[in-house]
């Protein structure tokens, strides 16, 4: 699953990456959770692409309670087109999730018994797309409110050895396609990252946990609080 990532990247680099043209700058943001409201890119009405605020966990239009969108953050590949909660926003409002780096945990043999949170980009620290889809709400005071949810899928063999799971990252070549194609054809690039660019890891501050804690601190590397090995008993010498 996807349960925190960063977008550190200034507006300039996204609008050239992702091709919107509007929208002010941005604030660096290094741990971003859900229920938030998050930057994403959906296709415009005259066929070009606009950013866009969100609150990340699905809301789908039929909902009566939006407390439904803690449970919607992530969509699984596998069930995504079937779920009554995202096959319609799959069929028709499909958007990009700018990121910069992303956030794991594994369980760890911490002296504090908390699971290890991993960072998680590419070696190239540009920023990229996850793979997500959009929903629009109404409340019950006629207010619209924008929320998504963002792919999994298979890990691949990179994300492995940190989780069974990953976000779909979606090559730049292939926006297009995820955007404003056809659902079968949306639906072949929902696969692990296989592509050229390097994905690398390392540990970090399990300050990454609280919500509250935004600053580019979480990035700095941390070893693994592991509980020391007892030292070996001193041979007894037997004199008999």
């Amino acid at each position: 699953m996807c349960g925190r990532y960063s977008l550190t990247t200034p507006v300039d680099g996204l609008r050239k990456l992702f091709g919107f043209d509007q929208l002010p700058n941005l604030p660096a943001r290094y741990n971003i959770a859900p229920t938030q409201a998050v930057l994403a890119v959906r296709s415009d009405d005259s066929g070009g692409r606009e950013a866009f605020m969100a609150r990340w966990g699905l809301i789908p239009g039929w909902a009566k309670d939006p407390s439904i969108g803690a449970k919607t953050i992530n969509a699984r590949a596998e069930t995504i087109a079937e779920k009554p909660a995202y096959k319609a926003a799959f069929r028709r409002r499909r958007c990009l999730v700018p990121v910069d780096a992303f956030y794991e945990w594994v369980n760890a043999d911490r002296s504090d018994g908390k699971k290890q949170p991993h960072c998680i980009y590419f070696e190239d620290r540009d920023p990229f797309a996850f793979a997500g889809v959009w929903e629009r709400w109404q409340g019950g005071d006629g207010s619209d409110v924008e929320t998504l949810s963002i792919v999994t899928t298979e890990a691949s063999a990179a994300i492995a050895p940190l989780h069974h799971r990953m976000p779909v990252i979606l090559d730049p070549s292939n926006f297009r396609t995820w955007l404003t194609g056809d659902p079968e054809a949306a639906g072949a690039l929902m696969t692990p990252y296989e592509g050229a660019r390097v994905i690398a890891f390392h540990p970090v501050s399990t300050r990454v946990n609280n919500v509250r804690n935004d600053d580019s601190g979480l990035w700095e590397f941390e070893e693994p609080v592991v509980d020391a090995p007892e030292p070996p008993k001193k041979a007894q010498l037997s004199l008999f």
